[in-house]
């Protein structure tokens, strides 16, 4: 025996949970993205912060280092020899900056950056980060 349905006229209603779940997880998985992108590559921003901040501390202090012998003696300080022991270190170590020596300070800004993982999906493939040190040079 078929069973018939009482209103034949009427299109059956068709179930739409799986679209409502299929939502959901769409809106999930891009949360998840999201976070996972802000932890990693917010890491990776953060390393290369610290990075950036190290080698600009010890150019700064390479950079006081070069002028002790003229220190030490009484003679004039060598500006040139001394940006460019700062200047060496970050050649040495890969990272652009600018050593400068203003009213016996020296001070070094680098910057560098960070490679992307999860925020490349979205278009940014790179984050920059920035460091900055001084250093007193001292009569």
């Amino acid at each position: 025996m078929t069973r018939t349905p009482t209103h034949p006229s009427r299109p059956r209603r068709r179930d739409q949970r799986g679209q409502a779940l299929s939502a959901f997880v769409a809106v999930v998985l891009s949360a998840l993205f999201g976070v996972a992108g802000l932890v990693v590559d917010g890491g990776a921003k953060s390393a290369a912060r610290a990075e950036a901040e190290a080698v600009a501390s010890h150019a700064a202090r390479a950079a006081v280092d070069a002028s002790a012998f003229a220190r030490a003696t009484g003679s004039t300080l060598d500006v040139g020899a001394i940006t460019a022991a700062g200047q060496q270190v970050l050649a040495d170590r890969g990272i652009t900056g600018q050593v400068t020596i203003t009213d016996g300070v020296v001070r070094v800004t680098t910057t560098t950056s960070a490679r992307t993982v999860f925020l490349s999906l979205v278009g940014i493939s790179e984050l920059s980060a920035s460091g900055e040190a001084t250093a007193v040079l001292e009569r």
